[in-house]
């Protein structure tokens, strides 16, 4: 969930507990506002009492306590931030729990919470603890203290549940635990499962609703909001609609209602085709009556410019205020073809044929050609969502609903900009696992930036951005017609087992033609198998089957031209019924049937669907990025490195003393405090004049660098050293953390890699010796955001080790990381 931070109103707090204000997702999708308690707050939190029951108030007190006396409330509300620390959550401006942490000395801190009773259940004391073990590690507590009566299961699952190492001892009726907050596997994964289905759930509201009202829609049936609650009937959406009209008694067909609060029951969704001045009245009706999401299709906000911008902002602070995720503004609309829900909320007249491929755009233009695509195609669509200004709903809550959605096999997107790429990154890894996931990315430069939508200035090259996607398992195409091609392959044949492709045919031209083509994507091609241009269909079929039985071919591209006799139906209905006799992906070259055939398309019923291509060449791209996939889902999901001999804390130490002595701005390290640092990782520099094994004949001169970018975060770079790389840019970049494989993928990609190995008969290099030396220097920039730049020049590879002869390191106030592993993010 992308959200808002700031300061609370009036609050007069130090900046880093400012920085700890943020919007959270809750466990059933709906929204809230987490911020430090202020001396403001004491009547708020009075009332936050008094409506407890005496349950809940002795659970958190162990004593009946009707009200707070005046002391209490101030002790409470009158923090250090540091020391003494408390959280509270509110919705619409009511406190809904509290949360806080008092220090007691040695890294140790009692906690506690306390959540209002009609909001228990929906993960607050999840989001409070999370949050207070994060501002507790920022102030050096390394453990939570705890005490707990043993009626109060609630809170014993919290703790439970969020994967720390605890220990516990009961006394009296009183259970008391110790909770090391030093983040685990478990605790990582526990955090990332809650944000996962907090997001997933914030998304069934704008796809999944159970009713929706209509705002915008005028009597003469014309303009946006007419033509959404058009589409939105003629769907045959399930649930119960409404239209709100403060003047027409009908509107489409429906009877209207006046105001949203005249609407029977309260809708989940509330669709807003409005002018932008009008909409911030609607979003205050929506927040009064509970509505869970808001889907703006109205234009005038941040697209325009920087009045829009600051409109935009206020009303995705409203909305959340109301606990309503945003969808837009700008939107093109959302859809749906689950025949439970069957929605079409979108500027498009006609739904798609339902099917397993989830689809994600960003602008409305772009939404159209992605839907008329697919609809040319004949691809089934699962779900389709227009992100427009992306103020709130992102790629990254898409991504969360798909994991989880039992329609969606396959995922496409079109990525204008990425407003979080390091989340991106984690969520589509794990996504990426079971679920294959292509992406259309335009040019990632702050002139593609779409108007409207909020980036952070980046300075990482293209190479990065394509590296993160790799990295992740996305396949990453170049055009909308290609994520059709690869998606249409994925969504309907099985992945493939290796690289070794078998053409058949019958055209000898045709399948040297695919060969050819194969063989530049780096397939391994069996000897084409061709039967006569007047081949009948048993000839036809018993080619494919021959192939599809062969041990040596792992898929199978079928390219047959029809005859002058015979359209291409009859042909293509072999094929589909051959290729479904098999357990290989089969994809066909069938001039004059192109697009999805067979399968639930009505053409050939009864076989598995078959992707067809107008050439071989688009064919074969689609089964090597198949292969691609393929290779990279199979290998097991490999750790981060984790080399011997690093001393991140004394690293933590000598930077923070290092920035606490100045009062920011860049720092360049002298050489001896640069190779300090760099030896609380490993890295020894040599310095000298360079005359070192390895530097002449026998050894490879490379530069390796890291970055901390303030869109990507950690950026490590590689290549040689020497004009002749920087003129054809031989360099390749990973962005941490990184496995093993990433390292060793990341030395290969070098186009000049064939020096690392013998190349025109020089002895080869150490090459385990510079990937130990790229692990180290991946882990020091993901631990350290303030290591703005290093780089390690001349970096020289011989044939016994890896020597760094120089080195520059420099340092800035660190940025805020745009993924700081909490359900929030900063703006």
């Amino acid at each position: 969930m992308r959200v808002v931070t700031g300061e609370p109103q009036g609050a007069d707090l130090p900046p880093r507990a400012a920085g700890w204000a943020a919007d959270v997702a809750l466990r059933d999708g709906g929204a809230a506002h987490l911020r430090p308690i202020t001396p403001a707050d004491a009547d708020a939190l009075q009332a936050f009492h008094v409506r407890q029951s005496p349950r809940s108030t002795y659970l958190r007190f162990f004593a009946e306590m009707p009200r707070l006396s005046g002391a209490d409330l101030e002790r409470f509300t009158t923090v250090d931030h540091s020391e003494r620390v408390a959280l509270v959550v509110e919705v619409g401006g009511t406190l809904i729990g509290v949360g806080r942490y008092e220090s007691l000395g040695d890294g140790v801190a009692e906690v506690a919470f306390n959540v209002a009773d009609a909001h228990q259940g929906r993960g607050v004391g999840s989001v409070l603890l999370g949050h207070l073990a994060a501002a507790a590690r920022e102030h050096h507590v390394t453990a939570f203290r705890a005490h707990l009566l043993d009626g109060n299961q609630r809170m014993l699952d919290v703790f439970e549940a969020a994967g720390y190492a605890a220990t516990s001892r009961s006394e009296d009726g009183v259970v008391t635990l110790e909770v090391d907050l030093r983040a685990t596997t478990a605790s990582l994964a526990a955090e990332h499962a809650r944000e996962a289905s907090a997001e997933a759930a914030s998304m069934r509201a704008l796809l999944a609703p159970r009713s929706i009202a209509v705002v915008g829609a005028d009597r003469a049936g014309t303009g946006v909001g007419s033509a959404l609650l058009r589409h939105v009937l003629d769907g045959g959406f399930t649930g119960d609609v409404t239209v709100v009209h403060p003047g027409a008694r009908r509107v489409g067909g429906l009877l209207a209602v006046a105001t949203l609060a005249d609407v029977p029951v309260t809708p989940d969704l509330v669709v807003l085709a409005v002018p932008a001045e009008n909409v911030p009245h609607v979003v205050a009706q929506c927040a009064g009556l509970g509505v869970r999401a808001l889907l703006v299709v109205s234009g005038g906000f941040a697209e325009v410019g920087a009045e829009g911008a600051r409109a935009q902002r206020d009303l995705v602070a409203a909305a959340r205020a109301g606990g309503m995720r945003v969808l837009g503004p700008h939107s093109f609309g959302v859809l749906s073809t689950d025949p439970a829900v069957r929605l079409n909320a979108s500027l498009s007249p006609r739904s798609p044929e339902p099917g397993n491929v989830a689809l994600f755009s960003q602008s409305g233009a772009l939404g159209v050609a992605v839907l008329d695509a697919a609809r040319r195609r004949r691809l089934g669509i699962s779900t389709f969502v227009s992100a427009g200004n992306r103020a709130d709903v992102s790629g990254n809550d898409a991504l969360q609903y798909w994991a989880s959605d039992p329609a969606t096999s396959v995922v496409g997107m079109y990525l204008e900009s990425l407003g979080n790429p390091r989340k991106f990154s984690r969520v589509v890894r794990s996504l990426a696992r079971v679920k294959p996931v292509v992406v259309v990315k335009s040019a990632m430069s702050p002139w593609s930036v779409p108007a409207g939508q909020a980036v952070r200035a980046s300075s990482a090259p293209q190479e990065a951005f394509a590296a993160l996607l790799s990295q992740a398992g996305v396949i990453r195409v170049e055009t909308v017609h290609q994520l059709f091609d690869v998606a249409a392959l994925l969504a309907h044949q099985p992945l493939p087992a290796g690289p070794r492709l078998g053409v058949v045919g019958n055209s000898e031209a045709l399948a040297v033609l695919a060969a050819q083509a194969a063989l530049s994507w780096r397939l391994e091609v069996a000897p084409p198998r061709t039967v006569a241009p007047g081949a009948g269909e048993e000839e036809v079929a018993q080619v494919i089957d021959d192939a599809m039985a062969d041990p040596g071919v792992d898929l199978v591209l079928a390219c047959f031209l029809p005859s002058p006799a015979a359209d291409a139906v009859p042909l293509a209905r072999v094929v589909v019924g051959a290729a479904a006799s098999g357990s290989k992906p089969v994809a066909a070259c069938l001039l004059g049937a192109p697009g999805v055939v067979g399968g639930g398309d009505g053409s050939l019923p009864g076989a598995r669907a078959l992707p067809a291509y107008p050439t071989p060449e688009d064919a074969v791209r689609a089964l090597a990025a198949a292969v691609r996939y393929a290779r990279w889902r199979e290998a097991p999901p490999a750790p981060a490195v984790a080399p011997a001999r690093i001393d991140g804390a004394r690293a933590r130490r000598t930077v923070q003393a290092r920035q606490a002595a100045r009062s920011g701005g860049r720092d360049v390290l002298s050489p001896a405090e640069g190779s300090a640092l760099l030896a609380c990782y490993g890295i020894e520099v040599l310095g000298g004049d360079g005359a070192h094994e390895g530097q002449g004949a026998g050894g490879v001169a490379v530069v390796l660098s890291c970055g901390e970018d303030p869109l990507c975060g950690p950026v490590v770079s590689l290549g040689l050293a020497g004009e002749a790389s920087e003129l054809l840019g031989d360099v390749v970049h990973g962005v941490p953390p990184l496995s093993g494989e990433d390292v060793a993928r990341l030395v290969r990609s070098l186009r000049s890699a064939p020096r690392f190995f013998g190349y025109a008969g020089a002895e080869p290099v150490d090459v385990t010796s510079l990937e130990d030396l790229v692990a180290r220097l991946s882990v020091m920039a993901g631990e350290l955001p303030e290591v703005a730049a290093a780089v390690l020049d001349p970096v020289v590879v011989g044939p016994r080790g890896t020597h760094v002869l120089g080195a520059r390191v420099e340092l800035a106030p660190p940025p805020v990381r745009a993924d700081p592993g909490l359900r929030t993010a900063p703006r």
